[in-house]
């Protein structure tokens, strides 16, 4: 089993009308171990749906993405990287990946939609691990034992009752998956502790 722990940055909020702008992951083997990370900026194929309230969450501007490459040599490199850490060749399932992420259903959304409009084979199982759905698990257990925990489940949250920190005030996609990355080790570190 391996862990692919992604992080978007968009447009805006809507798959299919806004566009994917940045891709940030992390891959994990077996017990978390890192095997390596991803990023590109990439540029949006309907750039006239580009807004300041994107543009403002995440610091990139549309004349930051003028070198970008497209969405199609993006997700080709994005892939062939998964692959190549893998040793798989093109072709070859990767339904042994698990899409992981903060509210990853959403950026799950985005690239699915993405390949699905490249004409581009969707790789992955349809398997997903959400940090927030871990989080509200963990919390209950907090709660149950009357331990301390975060009134947020934001990513910020949980990272900082991890000690985490986040080194740029917006949201970079490789530093949130980092962060994600992270934040998961740590719960399943903890859970090692844990008998039921």
């Amino acid at each position: 089993m391996y862990y692919l722990i992604i992080d978007l940055e968009m447009s805006g909020t809507e798959a299919g009308y806004h566009d994917i702008i940045q891709i940030g992951a992390v891959l994990a083997g077996e017990n978390w171990s890192q095997l390596g990370e991803f990023e590109t900026l990439v540029y949006p194929d309907n750039e006239e749906t580009f807004n300041s309230y994107a543009a403002a969450v995440h610091g990139i501007s549309l004349h930051d993405l003028q070198e970008a490459p497209s969405s199609y040599e993006a997700l080709e490199a994005f892939e062939n990287w998964i692959r190549k850490t893998l040793r798989r060749r093109q072709g070859e399932p990767l339904t042994d990946v698990v899409i992981c992420g903060q509210s990853v259903l959403n950026d799950v959304n985005f690239l699915e939609y993405k390949f699905d409009d490249l004409n581009l084979d969707w790789p992955f199982a349809r398997r997903i691990l959400d940090l927030v759905s871990l989080t509200m698990l963990f919390y209950s257990i907090f709660d149950n034992n009357r331990r301390s925990r975060p009134k947020s489940y934001s990513l910020d949250a949980v990272a900082g009752m991890f000690g985490i920190g986040r080194s740029e005030a917006t949201h970079n996609a490789l530093e949130d998956a980092r962060i994600t990355y992270r934040c998961f080790q740590k719960y399943f570190e903890m859970a090692k502790g844990f008998r039921l």
